[in-house]
């Protein structure tokens, strides 16, 4: 337990923290050269794609001994000046691999952003519709105790004649009509 702890914190500090500091660095140098800064962009580019495939591979390979040591070592051979892997691992596999799935990887990054628009929407209208509900509960809650005091105060004063307003939902019903059709257009079911 204290070993996987050991090896997160490393991966953090070894994979992370250091490779972003020394691209700053590279960075924020008054003549940064193209060649450093293509290193360090292929570098955080594998470990973004190595970050997203390893949430679904620790599943499969997570139990496997030695896992975080290895990914540990995989991170320290990618940026280390003697080794510099990042190169290696970015031109033979992964460049070629992307390259040949670019336009399905563009297709399904389109259809996401297309559904969690649609999701976004819909949580939008329930919420809103749940929010008016919400809104004309309290409000019947409000008329209804009002209409009991009315009420007390009128036994006081029987010859003071009230005067009558149409029930609240056929208020609501005329004040805000549930609207057929949603954002785009099409039937709500």
């Amino acid at each position: 337990m204290l070993g996987d702890f050991i090896t997160r914190c490393l991966i953090l500090l070894l994979g992370y923290a250091y490779p972003g500091f020394e691209c700053y660095k590279t960075v924020e140098r008054n003549k940064v050269e193209m060649d450093e800064l293509r290193f360090w962009c292929q570098y955080w580019i594998i470990v973004a794609f190595f970050t997203v495939l390893e949430k679904f591979a620790d599943v499969v390979i997570g139990w496997l001994p030695l896992y975080g040591e290895l990914k540990l070592a995989l991170f320290i051979y990618m940026w280390y000046p003697k080794t510099k892997g990042t190169g290696y691992v970015y031109n033979k596999v992964l460049r070629p691999y992307v390259s040949k799935n670019e336009i399905d990887f563009d297709k399904l990054f389109q259809e996401w952003r297309v559904r969690a628009w649609d999701l976004a929407i819909f949580y939008w209208q329930n919420c809103t519709e749940l929010g008016q509900t919400a809104f004309f509960q309290v409000f019947d809650h409000l008329a209804a105790q009002s209409k009991k005091l009315s009420s007390k105060t009128s036994k006081k004063k029987k010859d003071v004649p009230v005067p009558s307003a149409p029930p609240l939902p056929e208020i609501r019903s005329a004040l805000f009509e549930f609207q057929q059709n949603d954002f785009f257009g099409r039937k709500n079911k």
